[in-house]
């Protein structure tokens, strides 16, 4: 498991998790559950799952019947949930998954690891923001010095992006304190004063500003134009012995997200039972405003994944560098991206 002194919480914080965790999952249930979406068969011959957390980053994940209807190697593409990343990172090591949407700065930890994995495709750019409690009145990250901030991973860019404006304003690492805390649980942690803040995707952010308990601070795409969090992350297993499905997809997600820029309203529809949060929430995150997350623009550059690189090994995220050129494999990015023929389920007024 990928641990950190990062994650020693608060007291008070890790009473409330664990309230929050018998809440959502009940007692001695796992935080992943059984594939909550399952493709058409289509009379499939092999089944891909591909793992995904309940964010805005890995909006396209869920929309994975038309990876599976569109499949030229007969393959279902089912979608599992998670709360969190490590047990994503476990489950690529084990090779329970073989496809995961992913934090970018954990992926280039598994590579580091020796775990064989490759960054095949963005999840999605922005769509992160710095929340903080509504009556708070911060102007800039100055202003929370003392204060504690929860993030979702030590290897997430929120963590090392809020790290670099710390830096840019004159502050010292320690002079925030941050704890790991998984997504869902954020929004009820700064409700119930047990933190100041948090930076992370979507939809939690909106969450709290919906509930009328936390504001934006800051945006994603405000600090690092273009921001990217999460990546389609693939087994070398799987690219090796079957590249048509993986091809099939990073098509499918492709296609997918360029249908989500100009659909944003029945993409909300569509994802909120696999997110399990109000449809107007989603509503919201993908309208206020429209620039708040995009999902085209979605092949990552060598540049992008080296200034990511530079600033994780600054931080000691990482120990030595890893070869972007072993890290990326953009061979299955389709040249020509379409919307997607998606039918949406209808939209309740």
């Amino acid at each position: 498991m990928l641990r950190s002194p990062i994650t020693r919480v608060a007291a008070i914080a890790i009473v409330i998790i664990a309230v929050l965790s018998v809440l959502r999952f009940g007692p001695g249930r796992k935080t992943t559950q059984s594939p909550i979406h399952v493709g058409p068969s289509n009379n499939a011959r092999r089944t891909v799952t591909v793992g995904y957390l309940p964010v805005t980053c890995h909006l396209t994940c869920p929309v994975t019947d038309y990876s599976s209807q569109t499949s030229t190697t007969g393959t279902r593409f089912d979608s599992e949930r998670f709360t969190e990343f490590p047990p994503i990172a476990d489950a690529l090591k084990s090779r329970q998954l073989q496809a995961t949407f992913m934090i970018v700065p954990l992926a280039m930890k598994l590579r580091e690891q020796g775990v064989p994995v490759k960054i095949c495709y963005l999840g999605h750019r922005d769509g992160s923001e710095i929340i903080v409690r509504k009556d708070d009145p911060a102007k800039s990250l100055r202003d929370e010095k003392g204060k504690t901030f929860a993030i979702p991973s030590p290897y997430s860019n929120q963590n090392l992006v809020i790290h670099k404006l710390m830096e840019n304003q004159g502050m010292q690492p320690d002079d925030i304190k941050f704890i790991v805390m998984p997504p869902p649980d954020m929004p009820t942690a700064l409700a119930t004063k047990a933190i100041d803040g948090y930076f992370v995707g979507e939809p939690f952010p909106a969450v709290a500003e919906l509930n009328g308990s936390g504001r934006v601070l800051y945006y994603a795409k405000d600090i690092w134009p273009r921001f990217i969090s999460c990546a389609l992350v693939v087994h070398e297993d799987l690219i090796k012995q079957h590249p048509d499905e993986v091809r099939d997809l990073v098509r499918g997600i492709a296609q997918s997200g360029a249908w989500a820029e100009t659909h944003r309203l029945q993409a909300a529809a569509l994802v909120a039972p696999y997110y399990r949060q109000d449809p107007k929430i989603l509503k919201y995150v993908l309208t206020q405003p429209p620039d708040r997350v995009s999902y085209v623009g979605l092949t990552p550059t060598d540049a992008e994944m080296q200034q990511i690189e530079d600033m994780a090994l600054k931080m000691k995220v990482l120990t030595k560098p890893v070869p972007i050129s072993e890290l990326m494999d953009r061979d299955f990015i389709p040249t020509d991206i379409q919307p997607a023929d998606i039918q949406a389920p209808a939209q309740k007024s």
